[in-house]
C-alpha cells in the first residue's frame, strides 16, 4: 500500500478497470448466448442443461477467486492479470466450435475464469493507493462490473446481425470469436502498459497467507458480499423470467428492465467507494443493509386477488320476496338496496394501481316468491382485495435495490484494506468466492422456493431473510465494539501520575536502551512508544471509547508495518536469525490481536492488561531481541 497516490497509481487503476470490464462482459456471455441458442432450438437443451450452462461460468469464476487473489499477493497483478486475459481467450475461441452440451460446458468452464479477475484487480489496485483513498479507487475499479450490462444490451443485437435475424443461425459462432479477440487484445495491452507491484505480504509462505481466513470477520464480510454481489448477479438473470411470468411483458422488454437493474448498480459502485471514504464503510453498510431489509420486505407482497365473504343483508321482518333486481330486493313491501359489482375491476391489470384496492358488492341468495323469516340472509356480501403490484413501481424498487447493493459492494471492499492492508488479495479473494457462489446458488434456491410456495415473490422473502441476518450480525459486532468502557468514568485512574499543568507522566520514556543502532528502526521504535503513551493517556483520562479504539487500531496497524519493515531490514543485512525473529513477531501480533478482541467487552481490567503487555512484551522484545540484529550490523 503506497503512502501517496501518483500518476502511476492512476494508470494502474485505469488499466485494471478496463481489463475488469472486458472480463465481466465475457463472464456473463452465456446469459445471452445460451438463451438465444435454446430459444431458436439450435441445441435441444432442456431447463436443466440451460441452468447448468448459465451457472458454470459463475461457479468457475467464484471458486478461482481465492487462488487468483493469493497469486496476486505473491507475484503482483501484472503477470497474473495478463495470464488470465490471454488464457481465457482460448476457451472463448473454442466455444465457436462447440456442437454439444459437453463441449459447450467445458468451454464455459474455461472462460468462466474471467470471473476471478475481480480478486486480481482488487488486490492489484489496492497496492497502488494509500488507505484514505481505498474506498473510492476500489469503487471505481468495481464499476467495471457494468460490463455485464454491456453484454446484456449489445450481445442480442450482435446475434441478430450475425444470424441475419435468424436466417443463418450458424452465424452465432462468430460472437465468441469476437469476445476472444477482445480478451486477447486486452491481454497484450496489459502486458505492454502495466507496471508490476507487490504487497509486503508477497514474502509470506502459503500458510502465512491463509492465516487471515481464520478470523470470523472475513466470513462476515463474505455474507455481506453474498448479498450485495451474489444476489445482484442472480437477479441479473432471474429478473428476465420474473418480468415475463408475473407481468406478461415481452422478452425484449424484460431484458431491458433487467439491464436497467444491472447497469446503475455497476456505475454507482464508484460513488459507494467515495461515500465509504467520507462517511466510513460501517455507516454505509448500516444504510445498505437497512434499505435492503426494507425494500425486500415491500417486494414480498405478491401480485394477488383475494375474494372473501363480506357484510351481507338480512331480512328485518318475515315475508315473501316480491322483487329481485340487480340493485335491490323487496320483501313484504320493504326494499333492501344492494351494492352492485363494479365493472372497472374485471381487468385490473389495465389500470395503474399503486396500493391494494378493496371493492365490495352484494349477490342475491333468494328467489322471487320465496318466503323468508326475520334475520334470514337475503344477499351475501363479497369483498375483493386486489393488489396489482404495479409494474413500474416494482421496477423502480428493484432498480433502486440494485443501486443500493452497488453501493454496498464498494463498502464491503473498503473494509478489507482497513483490516487486512497486506492481505487484500487473499481476503478479497475469499470474500469474492462467497459472493460469487451467491450468484451460482441463489437462482437454484429461487427455483426451489418458487416450486414449493408457488409464489414468485418467495425470492424476495429469501432476500429479506439474508438482509436481516447480515444486519443483525453486523449490529451485534458493532455494539460490542462501541460499548463504553466501565473504567472511563473517572478523570484520572492513577492521580499520582498527574504532573503540574494537568499533564500526565508518559507510561514509557525513550532511552538509549531501546536503540538498535539503526536510525530508521530507532525512529520507528520511538513512534511506537509514542503511540503506546497516547493509548495509555486516553485510558487514564477517561476519554471516549471511540478514541481508545481508534488509537489501539493505529498501534496494531503500525506494529504490523514496523515488523514488516524490520524483517526487510534484517534480510538486507543478512541477519542469520531472521526466521526466529519472524516467528517472534507473529506470536506478538497474535497475542495483541487476542487482547484487542477482549477489549470490546468494556472491561477496564482487560484494557490495563493490554497496556501492561505492550509495555513489557513489546518493549521487552526491542531490548532483548531487536538489539541482536543491531549488534550484527555493527559487527
Amino acid at each position: 500500500m503506497k503512502e501517496v497516490a501518483t500518476t502511476s497509481s492512476h494508470k494502474a487503476l485505469a488499466l485494471n478497470t478496463l481489463a475488469f470490464t472486458v472480463c465481466f462482459a465475457a463472464w456473463m456471455l452465456n446469459g445471452v448466448l445460451v438463451t438465444f441458442l435454446s430459444s431458436n432450438q439450435v441445441f435441444d437443451w432442456g431447463p436443466v442443461e440451460i441452468g447448468w450452462l448459465l451457472g458454470i461460468p459463475v461457479l468457475t469464476g467464484s471458486i478461482f477467486r481465492l487462488p487468483a487473489g493469493m497469486l496476486t499477493d505473491r507475484f503482483g497483478g501484472k503477470p497474473v492479470f495478463a495470464t488470465l486475459l490471454l488464457l481465457s481467450a482460448v476457451p472463448l475461441f473454442l466455444l465457436s466450435y462447440a456442437d454439444s452440451f459437453l463441449t459447450f460446458a467445458l468451454c464455459s468452464f474455461g472462460f468462466g475464469l474471467t470471473g476471478a479477475s475481480f480478486s486480481i484487480g482488487i488486490a492489484f489496485t489496492s497496492v497502488w493507493y494509500p488507505r484514505k483513498n481505498q474506498g473510492t479507487v476500489l469503487g471505481i475499479f468495481g464499476a467495471g462490473n457494468a460490463g455485464a450490462a454491456a453484454t446484456t444490451l449489445l450481445a442480442p443485437t450482435a446475434l441478430n446481425s450475425l444470424t441475419k435475424d435468424g436466417a443463418d443461425l450458424e452465424g452465432w459462432r462468430t460472437l465468441p470469436i469476437w469476445y476472444a479477440g477482445m480478451m486477447l487484445t486486452m491481454g497484450v495491452i496489459f502486458l505492454v502498459f502495466s507496471t508490476n507491484r507487490k504487497p509486503e505480504s508477497s514474502k509470506k509462505n502459503l500458510k502465512q497467507l491463509l492465516t487471515p481466513l481464520k478470523q470470523v470477520r472475513v466470513w462476515r464480510f463474505g455474507l455481506y458480499y453474498f448479498l450485495v454481489f451474489g444476489c445482484f448477479v442472480a437477479f441479473s438473470q432471474w429478473l428476465v423470467p420474473y418480468f415475463v411470468n408475473v407481468y406478461h411483458v415481452t422478452l425484449v422488454t424484460a431484458g431491458v428492465l433487467a439491464a436497467l437493474f444491472s447497469f446503475p448498480s455497476g456505475v454507482i459502485r464508484a460513488f459507494g467507494g467515495w461515500l465509504s471514504d467520507k462517511l466510513g464503510a460501517r455507516t454505509v453498510m448500516y444504510w445498505v443493509l437497512g434499505a435492503s431489509v426494507a425494500v425486500s420486505l415491500i417486494l414480498t407482497i405478491p401480485k394477488m386477488e383475494i375474494v372473501s365473504p363480506g357484510k351481507g343483508i338480512t331480512a328485518q321482518v318475515d315475508g315473501m320476496v316480491e322483487a329481485v333486481t340487480a340493485n335491490s330486493i323487496t320483501v313484504g313491501g320493504r326494499t333492501y338496496p344492494l351494492e352492485t359489482r363494479p365493472a372497472d375491476l374485471t381487468s385490473g391489470d389495465d389500470q395503474a394501481l399503486i396500493l391494494p384496492t378493496k371493492e365490495t358488492w352484494h349477490e342475491s341468495v333468494v328467489e322471487l316468491g320465496q318466503t323468508v323469516e326475520r334475520k334470514e340472509l337475503l344477499a351475501k356480501g363479497v369483498t375483493r382485495i386486489y393488489f396489482q403490484a404495479n409494474l413500474w413501481v416494482f421496477a423502480a424498487l428493484v432498480i433502486a435495490l440494485g443501486s443500493i447493493w452497488g453501493i454496498g459492494k464498494a463498502a464491503v471492499y473498503k473494509h478489507i484494506p482497513e483490516y487486512f492492508p497486506e492481505e487484500v488479495g487473499v481476503v478479497g479473494g475469499m470474500v469474492g468466492v462467497l459472493g460469487g457462489l451467491g450468484g451460482f446458488v441463489c437462482p437454484i434456491i429461487f427455483g426451489y422456493l418458487l416450486e414449493w410456495t408457488g409464489l414468485w415473490t418467495s425470492c424476495w422473502m429469501f432476500m429479506f431473510l439474508v438482509s436481516a441476518i447480515a444486519l443483525v450480525w453486523m449490529h451485534r459486532v458493532v455494539a460490542k465494539m462501541t460499548k463504553y468502557p466501565s473504567g472511563f468514568e473517572s478523570q484520572y485512574a492513577t492521580p499520582s501520575r498527574v504532573l503540574p499543568g494537568d499533564l500526565l507522566a508518559p507510561l514509557v520514556v525513550w532511552s538509549e536502551k531501546y536503540s538498535v543502532g539503526d536510525e530508521t528502526m530507532d525512529q520507528q521504535h520511538r513512534k511506537l512508544i509514542g503511540m503506546i503513551n497516547e493509548l495509555d493517556e486516553v485510558l487514564q483520562r477517561g476519554g471516549n471509547a471511540d478514541r481508545f479504539r481508534s488509537v489501539l487500531d493505529g498501534v496494531i496497524d503500525y506494529t504490523r508495518t514496523h515488523f514488516q519493515a524490520e524483517e526487510a531490514h534484517m534480510a538486507k543485512i543478512e541477519f542469520p536469525d531472521l526466521d526466529q525473529h519472524h516467528d517472534a513477531h507473529a506470536q506478538l501480533i497474535k497475542e495483541v490481536d487476542s487482547l484487542a478482541a477482549e477489549t470490546v467487552s468494556g472491561d477496564r481490567a482487560v484494557m490495563d492488561r493490554l497496556l501492561v503487555f505492550l509495555r513489557t512484551r513489546l518493549l521487552g522484545h526491542i531490548v532483548g531481541i531487536d538489539t541482536r540484529y543491531g549488534a550484527h550490523k555493527q559487527a
